[in-house]
């Protein structure tokens, strides 16, 4: 019975509390149970957040009196350790901030919590979320449950870890060039970058390259990502960037997929990918055109003959720099040696800068035109599935890469500010898990959801679960 709690849905758990069969005590007792004996193999949850079980009785008994309750009540999730916890301490995976408490919660915590949700713990992640794989100075490293020896991916790596391992059913992540998409990727659930202003970003660390961050929910199932981004979407006063625009209606993800029109790309255009991965993203396509989807290969000019490793780390190397500068000044020996060095690469000069934010708008461009003729781009989430901890280069079909490869198919569309949906498709030779990527026009996550849904099903992958 525990373990089977542990492995539900968050959306089919709140439905069970509604109903009465199921308590919220129960709930919160088996996810604090499971993590007591599962943490400690795989180091996902860093900070447990006080109060669970008190909240869960407060909950039961708001059931038992027939109060009005929320889409979450009495249902726990869990929180990239990155945003901000009212007296909770938020390292931010930092020693510099090993002892920081905020006053108040980030804006997509306080919403969940609004809907009835229960805040169990903190997630592990890199050094100021600025890494693809999670391993820091004050909890070490996060290992994938699917595989020990394999990497969670980053920076979002915890909360991957957590949802597949059992740990929690939900949570929240954030994205700026691949970070909640790849370890969703590589540990084998849903994770979903909304489109750039959807969910606003107060509360969130570092307030740098804020036209290119994203906060998202990862989660077992697209029909929790997307009840996720009901709750969590819309403007809140304070985030700039936050829009007013109502939010996809999660009901439809049952309509169907007929006619959606999905053009696929699995290597042009996004240098060497992994064959069981191009294989992955090909069957994907298959599976939608006997669905009914009108599919066919494409190519964007956007993303053909551009290095958006290159040019994404001119970027994010040089506002990055800028900001975190102040902060760190006469502590670099307390950062990781990553950190360090990343740091120590300052933009070579301000015409790289201008150039790669001009390839950015081109490639808006490009792709502003691609959705015109088309509803959806599927592609891969990552050139490789998870690969060994610590790589310093990739080995896809016997061509050497740098380890930042691994963001060449993300990070364009956090550039973009487009909806991006990582959905787990097919399992490799190796029994790890690969996922497909669902990219879609600005404000249209209801197509991706769709067809996540449909791939979702078609996969069969439910019931599969890590053995820790």
């Amino acid at each position: 019975m525990l373990k089977d709690i542990c492995f539900r849905d968050a959306s089919e758990l709140a439905i069970l509390i509604r109903l009465k069969e199921i308590s919220p005590v129960e709930v919160v007792r088996a996810h604090l149970e499971r993590i007591g004996s599962v943490n400690p193999k795989i180091n996902a949850i860093v900070t447990m957040i006080p109060g669970a079980m008190e909240k869960a009785r407060e909950a039961e008994a708001a059931v038992m009196r027939g109060d009005s309750l929320g889409p979450l009540h009495g249902v726990p999730f869990t929180i990239k350790d990155c945003f901000d916890t009212r007296g909770v301490r938020t390292t931010r995976g930092s020693k510099l901030f090993a002892d920081y408490v905020p006053l108040t919660d980030a804006t997509a915590v306080e919403r969940l919590k609004a809907a009835g949700g229960i805040d169990l713990g903190k997630t592990n992640l890199p050094e100021f979320a600025f890494w693809w794989e999670t391993d820091n100075r004050l909890f070490g490293r996060t290992l994938n449950p699917w595989n020990p020896e394999r990497t969670t991916g980053g920076s979002s790596g915890g909360e991957a870890a957590a949802i597949a391992a059992g740990l929690s059913p939900l949570g929240i992540g954030s994205d700026v060039g691949g970070s909640i998409r790849m370890p969703a990727h590589y540990c084998g659930v849903v994770g979903l970058k909304p489109t750039h202003g959807r969910i606003p970003l107060t509360g969130h660390f570092p307030e740098t390259l804020l036209r290119f961050m994203h906060v998202g929910p990862l989660a077992r199932s697209v029909a929790d990502a997307a009840l996720a981004l009901k709750l969590m979407a819309g403007p809140d006063g304070k985030d700039w960037y936050a829009l007013p625009v109502n939010p996809p209606d999660e009901t439809r993800l049952e309509a169907g997929v007929k006619e959606l029109r999905v053009g696929w790309m699995a290597e042009e255009g996004f240098g060497r990918v992994d064959a069981e991965v191009v294989a992955t993203v090909a069957r994907a396509a298959t599976t939608l055109k006997d669905l009914g989807c009108r599919v066919e290969p494409v190519s964007i000019p956007g993303l053909v003959g551009r290095d958006w490793n290159t040019l994404s780390a001119a970027l994010f190397s040089a506002e990055a720099w800028l900001y975190l500068d102040p902060l760190i000044s006469g502590r670099h020996s307390e950062l990781t040696s990553i950190m360090r060095e990343r740091l120590s690469k300052r933009m070579q000069s301000l015409q790289d800068y201008l150039m790669a934010a001009d390839a950015v708008e081109g490639l808006r461009r490009d792709l502003a035109e691609y959705f015109t003729g088309y509803d959806i781009l599927l592609c891969p989430v990552s050139p490789v599935p998870a690969h060994p901890h610590n790589a310093t280069e990739l080995v896809i079909g016997g061509n050497v890469l740098p380890a930042r490869h691994v963001v060449r198919t993300t990070a364009p569309f956090s550039l973009s500010g487009s909806p991006a949906l990582s959905v787990p498709f097919r399992r490799n030779s190796e029994d790890l898990p690969i996922g497909v990527q669902l990219i879609g026009r600005h404000f249209d996550e209801t197509s991706i959801f769709l067809a996540g849904t449909a791939l979702e099903k078609a996969a069969g992958l439910g019931k599969r679960r890590p053995a820790v």
